[in-house]
């Protein structure tokens, strides 16, 4: 299927029902007095976070979602029904906001998590409620309240720990492909990759992490230019980068080293907390090196490259120093989770 990120929808919760102007008409009772029903409330619209989903493509082809109207209030004191609810299932990792101003009114961060995103109105009163002692035959009633109707646009910034950085064909889906569950397309050719792919890579038992495939970058995407600028966004939630540098390109006069430094550019253009977040060096294709140059050609991008942090040489198509990376990589995001995680409350000594 494919990864649709950005839909713009109209959203309309259900009026509330009217009130009701009613009499009792009992025999031999010539007064029976007010009975007329409030109206029921309109219906809400709810978004629920579906981790099964992936795309908001389902929105691309229903751009209306309308709850129903409450009903209206009758007369024997019966007040009109609700209005259903509808709920909108959506990625886990969707923002909702304002379509015309933009301001951010949602986001859905866990499985599960339902949010109301359009209020239904309140029923209307029926005479019933304006009987007092000087007015003992009220005819008043009030009209439902109007729901909320908003237009929204709806966002997926996808939920991966890893994002995988690196120019076209630098190895990334193949990468992907070898460490998790994803199957990407792969191919000889630039901008294979059409959208993000996202796959789980196991450790071990209960042990895992989500890695982020993120369309080829070049020079010059944070102005639009390529496939990746419509994703670098999906970046902004990873907790590691991963650099994939491609160290023998099929273009001879390619310079990876060039290439690394532009991508470099085109993230702290982009956003500089983007910019900031950890990355590591993966100098990918190392299966295309004669092993006794590996050494010299891993030394020379390093240092004119000046990177100060960790570095990894691998092969995604054979696989060789895959392993070691992934270990690496769960073991910092390990730390860094329990780095986060708050001190434990100090033991109450009368029961230690």
């Amino acid at each position: 299927m494919k990864f649709v990120d950005e839909a713009y929808i109209e959203i309309a919760a259900g009026d509330g029902g009217n009130g009701c102007v009613s009499f009792r008409h009992e025999k031999y009772k010539e007064f029976g007095g007010p009975n007329g029903g409030d109206g029921g409330r309109g219906g809400h619209v709810y978004a629920l976070a579906d981790s099964s989903l992936n795309t908001l493509v389902d929105f691309r082809y229903a751009r209306r979602h309308e709850a129903k109207r409450g009903q209206h209030g009758m007369g024997s004191d019966m007040f009109g029904a609700a209005g259903e609810d509808i709920v909108l299932k959506m990625p886990v990792g969707t923002i909702i906001s304002d379509a015309e101003t933009g301001e951010v009114l949602y986001e859905l961060l866990a499985n599960g998590e339902k949010i109301m995103i359009a209020k239904g109105g309140d029923g209307g009163f029926g005479n019933m409620r304006f009987k007092s002692a000087i007015n003992r035959a009220p005819r008043q009633k009030t009209p439902g309240w109007p729901g909320d109707k908003k237009s929204v646009k709806l966002e997926l910034k996808v939920l991966a720990d890893v994002g995988l950085l690196g120019m076209p064909n630098a190895g990334k889906s193949t990468f992907i492909a070898a460490v998790s569950n994803a199957r990407p397309k792969i191919a000889d050719y630039p901008f294979t990759t059409l959208y993000p792919n996202l796959g789980v890579v196991r450790v071990g038992p209960e042990q895992s992490f989500v890695v982020a495939d993120i369309p080829g970058l070049i020079e010059g995407a944070s102005e639009g230019a390529g496939l990746g600028h419509q994703f670098l966004r999906h970046l902004q939630r990873t907790r590691v980068l991963l650099h994939m540098v491609d160290i023998a390109p099929f273009d001879e006069g390619a310079d990876p080293v060039a290439q690394a430094k532009a991508i470099i550019a085109e993230l702290k253009k982009y956003d500089k907390t983007l910019y900031e977040k950890p990355r590591w060096l993966v100098l990918n294709k190392l299966d295309m090196v004669p092993a006794e140059e590996r050494a010299a050609r891993v030394k020379d991008i390093v240092k004119r490259l000046r990177w100060k942090g960790p570095v990894f040489e691998i092969s995604a198509l054979t696989r060789e120093g895959c392993e070691p990376l992934i270990k690496a990589i769960y073991q910092y995001l390990r730390a860094e989770h329990l780095a986060a995680e708050p001190p434990a409350e100090d033991a109450d000594p009368r029961f230690s």
